[in-house]
């Protein structure tokens, strides 16, 4: 049985777990997120990202990407927040940073897919 802790205990070691944030929840602008948001992926595929309902740090977010189409009510924090395998990070008022986990069927490998998006106004 020590024997599975300890290397129980290494993997977690090894894997470098993540601290989650001590920041609070806080309130937000809601200009700041709201509406709708689109970019494109390096590989020239377009997603849109639709932002509602903004109250305190709560929103309700869509999200489309060719066939993928995911809706989510989300927490906001630290300016950032995900829906599903993807990451939405406001970098300044009307950019974000969207960074999206995608899996390769042929190998089941994963790769993160980066991108800028711009907040239409």
């Amino acid at each position: 049985m020590a024997d599975v802790l300890s290397i129980l205990s290494a993997n977690y070691k090894a894997a470098g777990l993540t601290v989650p944030s001590k920041t609070p929840y806080v309130a937000v602008d809601p200009k700041l997120y709201e509406g709708s948001w689109s970019g494109k992926y390096a590989n020239n595929k377009s997603f849109n990202i639709s932002v509602s309902n903004v109250e305190g740090f709560r929103a309700k977010v869509h999200y489309q990407s060719d066939s993928t189409s995911k809706y989510q009510d989300v927490l906001i924090k630290d300016g950032a927040f995900r829906i599903g395998d993807t990451k939405f990070s406001l970098v300044q008022q009307g950019t974000a940073l969207i960074a999206n986990v995608v899996t390769d069927p042929a190998t089941g490998s994963t790769y993160l897919d980066k991108a800028y998006a711009t907040q239409k106004t």
